[in-house]
């Protein structure tokens, strides 16, 4: 593994959209925080963010859609182990316990509200699940505690340095890692954005959920990487790091993507 200050260095001015980016692919980029990101935003207003991403991800199946490609990427093991980071709402290691019937997750998030009322919804009484606080730099778990960490729709949210970090504390303690994420768009489709998203917002969730919802939505598209950009991150972190984009499984809702990561030494263990 690199040393931190090395992969800061390596990665931290990096575009979103990759090393070889258009000038105008780095035009729209922003330093700005989503309100998820502020802690000067109430708890409150960040409930609502998340409440929008359950709803959307319920409706458009996207939960289930995840949880059967990190399902896909355990299939040959028997009684996967698997680390959910940034859960948010915890619906994705939900699925995966619905479609698995021998798999363990442990379910995290850095915000401490946001684990607080998972553990008190059904994964709280799961006797296949823990949930836990956990930053995605700092895991708290030993070499090669799991069989897979996953990170679905959240990575956007880690600056290059910081989302070296989280691969490289990834790729510590589990075999693989499944980002699944928002697909960086072309400028126009960034711009477009707001139109597309606000009737969606308005026929799907109370009127005082449409304004957080669409200034992390935003935020979101000006904020997500490129798959150039997330194999520079995984190469930053080890020259060796096995970097495989996955086909899309999107149907409905923003486009994603979903990139695995691994070391060497994990592809030899299996």
């Amino acid at each position: 593994m690199m040393r931190a200050g090395v992969l800061d260095r390596d990665v931290v001015g990096m575009p979103r959209g990759g090393p070889n980016a258009s000038w105008l692919d780095r035009r729209f980029e922003t330093g700005a925080l989503e309100y998820l990101d502020r802690d000067d935003v109430p708890d409150s207003v960040k409930q609502k963010v998340i409440g929008t991403l359950d709803r959307l991800g319920a409706l458009t199946r996207q939960h289930e859609t995840n949880a059967r490609t990190a399902l896909d990427a355990v299939a040959h093991i028997a009684n996967p182990r698997i680390l959910e980071l940034g859960a948010g709402h915890g619906k994705l290691s939900e699925q995966i316990l619905l479609h698995h019937p021998t798999a363990t997750v442990t379910v995290s998030d850095v915000n401490p509200k946001s684990v607080a009322n998972i553990a008190a919804g059904r994964l709280g009484s799961h006797p296949r699940a823990r949930v836990r606080v956990i930053d995605a730099t700092a895991i708290d778990a030993a070499d090669n505690s799991y069989d897979l960490v996953v990170f679905a729709l959240a990575f956007h949210h880690l600056p290059p340095a910081v989302a070296g970090r989280a691969i490289a504390e990834a790729t510590r303690v589990g075999k693989r890692f499944l980002v699944i994420d928002l697909q960086r768009r072309n400028p126009l489709q960034i711009l477009l954005f707001p139109v597309v998203a606000l009737p969606m917002n308005l026929a799907l969730v109370p009127w005082s959920w449409v304004w957080p919802t669409l200034h992390d939505g935003f935020i979101s598209a000006l904020r997500a990487y490129s798959p150039s950009a997330m194999r520079a991150l995984g190469r930053a972190v080890d020259p060796a790091m096995r970097v495989e984009t996955l086909p899309s499984a999107t149907r409905f809702g923003p486009p994603t993507m979903a990139v695995t990561f691994s070391r060497p030494e994990a592809n030899d263990r299996g």
